[in-house]
């Protein structure tokens, strides 16, 4: 089953769309079906304990077995401080990553919020023995949403353009009252002020998409690679100020496993992965047929001329 996580600095239950397909897989057991032999050369891609990451690591072990390297996967690992400990201590070589949070672990007292600032912070904050790859252009983190009528009639496109919106009301967890990018960010960032909050302790799930949906609420904050965005035709308003910082998927990869041949073929893999490509990826993910993590990956791999 798909777990909770950590994203923007909010933990979260992720939407029962993503929930229905993700595996069981066990975490103490490598899986061999992405090419890996389980040689002492071998890089084993971990993965956290939901189901985008297990794609990516079924995309970052394919990928990279496609061109002649030896990867097999050990997903469902947990949360990021049993996988950052199982790459530490070298039972996995790589894991997919997310800039902001994996940031805010290594130096909790760091405030970078735009890409570039994360990024960089990022590079100097990764443990001696570690490093991080090319960052993807796409993004798992906080979105503020509405829908396109509403959208439309007001003129939004932006979290900018939310200032112009007489009494907004707007869901969201309840940690978003008190969070940075949470109220006190939209008054700070954007002079949005007299909110009317509505807390939903989904992480962005049904309820919160109802309560948009059905006109209680005004925006609501989704994570941005929900299939329901899409599927609903919502807008995803830009955040221009980079008030929610940012959380582009990263590989993260041991010194000793990397190599200029694995650097390149998960940078290349790095540049497809955009925020629709991710949207794409869980939508799959989701449908009612239930295909694997490992299937999911292969047939984007094969779409992108990566596999």
């Amino acid at each position: 089953m798909k777990l909770t996580r950590t994203l923007g600095g909010l933990t979260a239950a992720v939407l029962a769309l993503s929930l229905a397909a993700c595996g069981g897989s066990d975490p103490t057991k490598s899986s061999s079906g992405s090419g890996g032999s389980g040689s002492s050369k071998s890089i084993v891609v971990g993965s956290a304990a939901f189901g985008e990451s297990e794609i990516l690591a079924e995309i970052y072990a394919q990928a990279l077995s496609a061109k002649g390297i030896d990867a097999s996967t050990k997903l469902d690992i947990g949360a990021r401080e049993a996988y950052i400990g199982a790459i530490k201590d070298g039972t996995i070589g790589l894991v997919p990553e997310y800039t902001g949070n994996l940031l805010t672990y290594f130096d909790p007292n760091a405030t970078a919020t735009s890409p570039t600032d994360v990024n960089a912070a990022l590079g100097k904050a990764v443990p001696s023995g570690l490093k991080v790859l090319d960052p993807a252009p796409g993004e798992d983190k906080d979105s503020l949403n509405v829908t396109s009528d509403f959208a439309q009639k007001n003129g939004l496109t932006s979290i900018a353009d939310l200032a112009k919106v007489k009494g907004l009301k707007l869901a969201a967890n309840p940690e978003f009252k008190t969070r940075a990018y949470g109220i006190p960010g939209l008054e700070k960032f954007y002079g949005i002020k007299d909110i009317s909050f509505t807390p939903i302790n989904d992480g962005g799930g049904p309820a919160t998409l109802k309560a948009l949906t059905s006109g209680q609420v005004d925006v609501a904050d989704i994570y941005s690679t929900t299939p329901s965005i899409t599927a609903n035709n919502l807008v995803t308003l830009e955040d221009p100020k980079s008030m929610i910082a940012a959380q582009n998927v990263v590989p993260l990869i041991r010194d000793d496993a990397d190599s200029d041949k694995v650097t390149q073929v998960l940078n290349s893999v790095s540049t497809k992965l955009t925020t629709d490509a991710l949207l794409e990826l869980n939508t799959a993910f989701a449908a009612d047929s239930k295909p694997t993590a490992k299937q999911v990956a292969s047939d984007w791999l094969k779409k992108n001329g990566l596999a």
